[in-house]
């Protein structure tokens, strides 16, 4: 009877994963969050442990592009399927500057670039477009030693760079006790917008750390 159990659940776990799958079809969402990561705070955490090449201070790096990931009003899809090619491993390497490295870029193309609709071509473009409209506040560049800062103040840094964004358009994450990312919403021409509710969900740590660039 057991094994029964087991294979009826089994079997119904496999229909719902399908049925999942079938909705998650390229092209279908409604606005994109930009996840804009603070190299340093990402070097810490890992990459620093990995030796990752984007850690090392010759590239002076601040925000990269963690991600342009589209999004529902409620939930976001990902690993849609579509009848866009792979992008090749030069493609992939092209994106480093804004990236941080190929494996990045390959890794977003795979879980939310196939979801867009588009190539990889005018996924890894339009990625760009995203990142060039945003002003990262240079303030933060200059930064030179760690800070214990409120999420706030890299929000406002942000709006003040930003006169058309609004507090409701952007979020400022927080992991193992390091400022991480901004995630910014836009539309699908990339406009900036207000983001869902499950988007908006700022850092809660008190008083985390903001490292400087090395």
């Amino acid at each position: 009877m057991i094994s029964v159990l087991k294979r009826f659940s089994l079997c119904l776990l496999l229909i719902a994963q399908n049925a999942a799958a079938a909705e998650r079809k390229a092209g279908d969402f409604d606005y994109y969050v930009l996840a804009l990561s603070w190299n340093a705070s990402w070097c810490a955490a890992e990459g620093d442990a990995r030796d990752a090449e984007q850690c090392d201070p010759k590239y002076d790096f601040g925000f990269l592009v963690h991600g342009l990931w589209p999004q529902f009003e409620n939930g976001w899809p990902s690993f849609c399927q579509t009848t866009a090619r792979d992008p090749s491993r030069r493609q992939t390497a092209a994106m480093a500057d804004v990236m941080g490295s190929g494996g990045s870029a390959w890794n977003q193309w795979k879980k939310h670039g196939r979801c867009t609709g588009l190539t990889a071509d005018a996924f890894f473009e339009l990625t760009r477009d995203a990142f060039a409209k945003i002003n990262r506040p240079a303030i933060l560049r200059r930064v030179e030693k760690p800070l214990r800062i409120s999420p706030s103040v890299i929000e406002e840094a942000f709006l003040s760079t930003n006169p058309d964004l609004t507090a409701d358009g952007v979020t400022i994450t927080c992991q193992d006790g390091r400022i991480r990312e901004a995630r910014i919403c836009l539309t699908r021409d990339l406009k900036f917008r207000q983001c869902a509710p499950d988007v908006r969900r700022d850092c809660g740590a008190k008083g985390p750390i903001f490292p400087p660039i090395k």
